[in-house]
Order: structure tokens, then sequence, then C-alpha cells
């Protein structure tokens, strides 16, 4: 499996130029696209999944242009919006078997033993039969993860999945994820949340402002972070002064005041220690510092 996006624009009849250009390539594993809100990220999903077409440029899927094979492509397709949606008045089961239903399941039989055995993958089986809307919000976003798997598809779409999610359900959805990418898929997850990508994807693509301005592995945009990284235990008067200056990434009290995390391009003027980035504190220094540097020159 090999998708590629050519120069990919997207102008609203409001005249917002969501996507600029864009150019990205990947296979399959898991791909996030990483960016803050109104990146374009939701735009460059809703146009991989051929709900809207692109004002110019091109996305082909081994080759085939998807605004010319958009019934092919949809039969290999699962996706899980940012507004996932479902029938109120269905039960959890009863919603999947709709799903499946319209995945070209057509055998009662193969629908009702692929609708368990998805509830069983996402932990929702016990609950097969509640209603979908009462559901917890975690529930739900496994509900939507389950819509979109059902029918095998070997490219699955996910945009901002964890979005409102406590903690151990972050971790339960991005497992699942994780799971899935070693099948032979392609997953593509678009997050504004940064340990998402961490955690889970091989590659991935930094948008801002409608343009691509990073691709590649999470360990490369990391290391565009050595040595920007610094920790400080300042008084609560250093810490204002701090504050007004750096980017702060973490502040944690401590007995004699605030220990802090901060990016800067240059050593900070009080006492501190480098330490190692993680994909968090490559994102702030990328976004606030070397892109911000690289459009001034």
């Amino acid at each position: 499996m090999k998708i590629e996006i050519q120069e990919l624009d997207k102008i609203y009849p409001n005249g917002n130029h969501a996507l600029k250009g864009v150019n990205l390539e990947f296979g399959t594993g898991m791909f996030g696209l990483l960016g803050p809100n109104g990146a374009g990220k939701s735009t460059l999903m809703r146009i991989l999944v051929t709900l809207m077409k692109p004002t110019s440029g091109q996305v082909t899927v081994d080759g085939k242009d998807i605004q010319k094979h958009r019934k092919e492509l949809r039969r290999m397709l699962g996706y899980l919006p940012q507004d996932f949606r479902f029938f109120t008045s269905l039960r959890t089961w009863e919603f999947l078997d709709y799903s499946g239903s319209l995945a070209v399941l057509r055998s009662k039989k193969e629908r009702l033993a692929e609708v368990d055995r998805l509830l069983d993958q996402v932990g929702l089986l016990e609950v097969r039969d509640r209603k979908a809307n009462r559901l917890s919000g975690g529930m739900k976003r496994r509900l939507g993860i389950a819509q979109a798997l059902i029918g095998n598809p070997r490219i699955i779409v996910v945009d901002e999945p964890t979005t409102g999610l406590d903690p151990d359900e972050r971790i339960r959805f991005r497992n699942i994820l994780s799971q899935l990418s070693q099948n032979d898929v392609t997953i593509i997850l678009s997050t504004h949340i940064v340990g998402d990508i961490s955690s889970t994807c091989q590659g991935m693509a930094l948008l801002n402002r409608g343009e691509l301005v990073f691709s590649g592995q999470p360990e490369s945009l990391v290391k565009k972070a050595e040595g920007h990284v610094f920790k400080l235990t300042l008084t609560s008067w250093e810490y204002d002064s701090v504050k007004e200056k750096y980017n702060v990434i973490s502040t944690i009290p401590v007995d004699d005041g605030w220990e802090v995390q901060i990016v800067s391009d240059d050593e900070p003027e009080y006492s501190s220690t480098v330490i190692s980035p993680n994909i968090e504190h490559a994102y702030v220094y990328y976004m606030e510092h070397k892109l911000h540097a690289d459009i001034l020159d």
C-alpha cells in the first residue's frame, strides 16, 4: 500500500486557504498528522476519505487517483471522524451491524460474528445490548473505532480520536490502533495531542497554517530539540521572570519554589541543566523557535 499526496491545495469559498501545496508519501503502518487547531488536518482527512474535493493537486493510492476511483477506495477504507455520530435509538450491536451492512458484509451470520469480534476487540462486548447513547465518552470513541474497522479495511483514517478522553481511555485507544498497525494496514492518525504521536506512530508530518513544515520519524523531530531543553529550579520571583522570556513546558511545585522545564535557543540566565527532549519538547521548540527562525530567514 502506497499513498501519495501531490501539491494538494484547498481554498474554501470564504477565502480560507486551508491547505497549501502539501506533498506527502506513506505506506503501511501508523502515520501521525500533528499540528495546532486550524492547521488543516481535518481538511486533509476529509479529502483523503473522498468527502471533500481539493481545489488542486492529487491523492493516489497505489497509483490510482482517489477522485476517479472513489467507490474502489471506499471499499478499502475505514473512517472515524472527529464528530463521530450514531443513531441514538440503536443498541451498540445494532449500530455496528448497520455499519457492517454498509461495508458490504451481506451475510447476516458473517456480519453478526464480525460485530461480536470487534466489540470484544474494543472492550464493548459486555455492553453490546446497551443503547449507544448510554455509553460513556470513552466507550463511544471505542464504538467509533469498531465501526471504522468493520469489513477489514486496508486504510484506516482517524481524526482527533482521543479528544475528551481520560488518560486510561487514551492509552486503551492508542493500544488498539498500535495493534492494528501490525496487520499490514495503513493507519492515518490526525491529532493535536503530541503524546498520541510518540506512543504509536512510525512516521509523522507536521502541519502549520495549511503548510507541511516537517515530515519524517518522530525521533528526527526530537533530535532537532537536542541541547535546547533546560530544567531549572526557581523561586517564585524568578519563575515570574522566566515565564515572560521563555516557552515553559512544565511547572512542578517544590519546597523552595518551582521546578521548570523550558525550551530555548540559548542557555537561560539562571542556573540550569540540559535534559534530553521528548516529542512534546521538540514540537514546541520546532514550532516556536526553528520554524519561526526559518520564516524570518
